[in-house]
């Protein structure tokens, strides 16, 4: 798989709704994850809230979504980040270290519950970056 630039957006507890209703207006194939299936991981009242949505359209669009979870603001207006995504290691953890370098990190790069490796930061210009290298580049 080639590494994959698009926007992730968050949202206030109704982002199965929100990928529902893009997906009715791109059409196209939906894989959503719930925090609940996760395990005991889930917040409390989050098991059914979005923990990772992502559309895939016919026309090469990709767009991805998740409910802000608990502890986390969430600021209409600031509610998106851009994600990179595949599974060639090297080249993603390259970007990651140049755009995280004079930027404030999140979460840092390193393998989560769901077998991949993902990190999140701030660029040096106020730009939310996520980064995530499938298990198989991991």
């Amino acid at each position: 798989m080639a590494s994959r630039l698009n926007p992730y957006i968050s949202f206030a507890g109704d982002a199965r709704q929100a990928i529902d209703f893009y997906q009715g207006v791109f059409g196209g194939t939906l894989n959503v994850h719930t925090f609940g299936q996760f395990g005991s991981e889930a917040p409390p009242g989050y098991a059914d809230k979005v923990m990772h949505g992502m559309l895939e359209t016919p026309s090469g669009f990709t767009l991805m979504c998740a409910d802000t979870p608990p502890g986390m603001e969430h600021k209409p207006g600031d509610n998106f980040a851009v994600s990179l995504s595949g599974d060639d290691a090297d080249e993603l953890r390259g970007y990651w270290e140049k755009l995280s370098a004079g930027g404030n990190v999140a979460v840092p790069l390193e393998k989560q519950m769901w077998g991949d490796v993902f990190g999140m930061c701030t660029d040096k210009f106020g730009i939310g970056w996520m980064v995530n290298i499938s298990e198989a580049g991991a």
